[in-house]
């Protein structure tokens, strides 16, 4: 492992499905931090993609950078990787680019080598490492899963609303919410909404109702969130299987780190699986991109 001090300019980079977060490291101390649009090409075109991540380096760069480490949601083979590398060498010539799923960065973050990292934010997925080998969990996208995440809760809010309305019910406290947030003045409305130009990121954005609701004992929102939470540890719990450790576990995302009625329910799942090493993560998991470098 070298030692931060020693590995000149670094560029650190989390895309995740909302925003993409940077950060420059100079000898191990960060001289630089932005946020920019998302530079997920899962989410947006490679054109967007590309302004956006013109626009974090021009905030970040000054001088030549040595490293910059990447991670994404959506890297999947080694030519999801080879593809967005292609974005980014050219914004930084010199530099060697390492891009790696975003749940790389999350365990090194939390300062492990080995252990198992679960994201619920815009997105969601497990992975883990026992130091040889590598397994995984989720992560297929909103289309086929990312049970736990933003999106997922969306979605729910929306197929219970219109669930409620097949069944001759009135709005109630969820749905009328979700429709005063959606600017909607009946759930019909949803269908037509849901599948128009309202994307992933605006559903996602919808998640924090469910966890509004489920405060102010709203029992089909807590539903919504123990089911996430069992998802979640399901995943979590997969990984640790594969590889024969039991974790550490560390939950990040934006729900993972700021809900913590999602984190108790994934307690308990676990617990459940007999499992009970759940950490949850306390700085950005861009600050895994150093540690990354260093090894």
């Amino acid at each position: 492992m070298t030692h931060p001090s020693t590995l000149g300019a670094v560029v650190g980079l989390d895309i995740g499905g909302s925003k993409t977060r940077g950060i420059k490291w100079l000898n191990g101390t960060a001289v630089a931090d932005t946020s920019g649009g998302s530079a997920n090409v899962q989410n947006v075109s490679r054109a967007e993609a590309r302004r956006n991540l013109e626009g974090v380096f021009a905030t970040l760069q000054g001088g030549s950078v040595a490293r910059v480490v990447v991670g994404s949601g959506g890297i999947d083979t080694p030519e999801d990787a080879n593809a967005l590398t292609e974005l980014i060498q050219p914004l930084a010539p010199d530099a060697v680019v390492s891009v790696v799923h975003d749940t790389r960065l999350l365990l090194a973050a939390a300062g492990y080598s080995t252990g198992i990292a679960v994201i619920a934010g815009t997105g969601s997925a497990a992975w883990g490492t026992n130091g040889e080998d590598e397994a995984r969990a989720g992560g297929w996208g909103y289309l086929l899963g990312d049970e736990g995440s933003g999106y997922w809760f969306g979605r729910e809010a929306v197929r219970y609303s219109l669930e409620r309305m097949n069944c001759g019910l009135r709005p109630d406290e969820l749905t009328k919410a979700l429709m005063k947030s959606c600017g909607l003045l009946g759930p019909e409305g949803l269908i037509a909404l849901f599948h128009g130009d309202a994307g992933r990121e605006f559903w996602a954005s919808k998640s924090p109702i469910v966890f509004e609701c489920a405060a102010s004992g709203h029992t089909a929102s807590l539903d919504m969130i123990l089911q996430a939470g069992a998802d979640l540890a399901s995943s979590a719990a997969k990984c640790a299987g594969q590889l024969n450790i039991e974790g550490p576990i560390v939950l990040g995302g934006g729900l993972g780190m700021n809900q913590p009625t999602l984190q108790a329910a994934m307690r308990i799942a676990l617990a459940a699986r007999g499992l009970h090493t759940l950490q949850v993560l306390t700085q950005d998991p861009v600050f895994g991109a150093l540690r990354l470098a260093s090894h």
